[in-house]
């Protein structure tokens, strides 16, 4: 019996990344060549509680920050030493920058960082291609108040167990944009991080790369009405694959809605509006796996707030 239950056993993996719904509204979670694509000074905040209900279930808060360097942006130029240094305008309007902080609390274990974000946009006639790095650094938290062991007096609680680890690593991404469809690539935790938590008799913790594939169309069905087919293909190091197939109706850039599914066995509903400069987004998930029958479905809520002309949008409106 016992050689029959170790055969059958096997090793799983648990989620180390948030999960976005609303991976559209704010794609630069997720890819870090999006800080600044669209022109705009943004300031979003992301909360998401996934499987409401359901005791110590993961929930993540987020604050981002991006911009576009445009061509108000100054630089000093080099003159003879006879003549003073001036600043000149800059009119490339090629870089991006942004900045995000991230709190992830998942059962016991909370992940805290901080992430700043370079990005390099290039002009091809109507289309824009882009190049993201980020650098970042995460601290992972252990509440051993809360820690419950089988029995009293757990070796590796009572020895060397280290509650708090840092975890210093680095992301890429890659984004194409047309005024009618978008695609981009991008890989998380690239130097796939050894986080040490917990005693000295529990093996390295390692933060594994994640590759994430996201794309839309847009199709204009009238002047006031878009149609916006999007996919957002995921997967770890170690091929663990879940995908998003979502649809999204637009109605004049200030409502939309949709319904999404993943293919963990969720669907998605999506709420948007728009006022002014202020964009708000709701999404909530619905499980049909037996988790499901112990939830109340995973909630998200995004706000944000964009500055900037739209005239500086993109560079087929204005060319920089």
């Amino acid at each position: 019996m016992i050689l029959l239950i170790l055969t059958c056993t096997g090793g799983v993996m648990a989620q180390q990344l948030p999960i976005y719904s609303q991976y559209v509204l704010n794609g630069f979670m997720i890819n870090p060549a999006m800080a600044g694509h669209d022109g705009y000074t943004s300031f979003s905040t992301t909360a998401r509680q996934q499987w409401l209900g359901f005791s110590q279930a993961p929930r993540t808060y987020s604050a981002t920050w991006q911009t576009r360097v445009l061509r108000k942006s100054y630089k000093i130029i080099n003159r003879p030493v006879k003549s003073n240094n001036r600043l000149k305008p800059s009119t490339k309007g090629r870089v991006g920058l942004g900045a995000c902080l991230v709190n992830d609390v998942n059962a016991k274990v909370a992940r805290t960082g901080a992430s700043f974000t370079y990005a390099y946009h290039i002009f091809m006639k109507n289309q824009q291609l882009s190049f993201g790095l980020t650098g970042k650094a995460f601290q992972y938290r252990i509440n051993t108040d809360e820690l419950r062991f089988g029995e009293d007096g757990d070796p590796v609680l009572n020895g060397d167990f280290n509650t708090v680890a840092y975890s210093p690593d680095a992301d890429f991404g890659v984004f194409f944009r047309d005024p009618s469809y978008f695609f981009g690539f991008s890989i998380s935790n690239l130097l796939q991080t050894a986080v040490k938590v917990g005693g000295n008799e529990i093996a390295d913790f390692k933060t594994y790369r994640h590759y994430w594939f996201m794309g839309g169309y847009r199709f204009h069905l009238s002047d006031d009405i878009d149609l916006e087919p999007s996919t957002l293909l995921k997967t770890t190091e170690n091929w663990n694959p879940q995908g998003d197939i979502t649809l999204k109706l637009y109605y004049d850039e200030l409502f939309w809605g949709g319904l999404g599914y993943r293919t963990n066995q969720s669907m998605i509903v999506l709420l948007g509006v728009r006022v002014d400069n202020l964009y708000f987004g709701y999404s909530f998930d619905w499980s049909f796996s037996e988790i499901g029958n112990f939830n109340y479905g995973s909630h998200e809520i995004n706000l944000s707030v964009k500055l900037g002309d739209n005239a500086r949008r993109y560079k087929w409106l204005n060319r920089y």
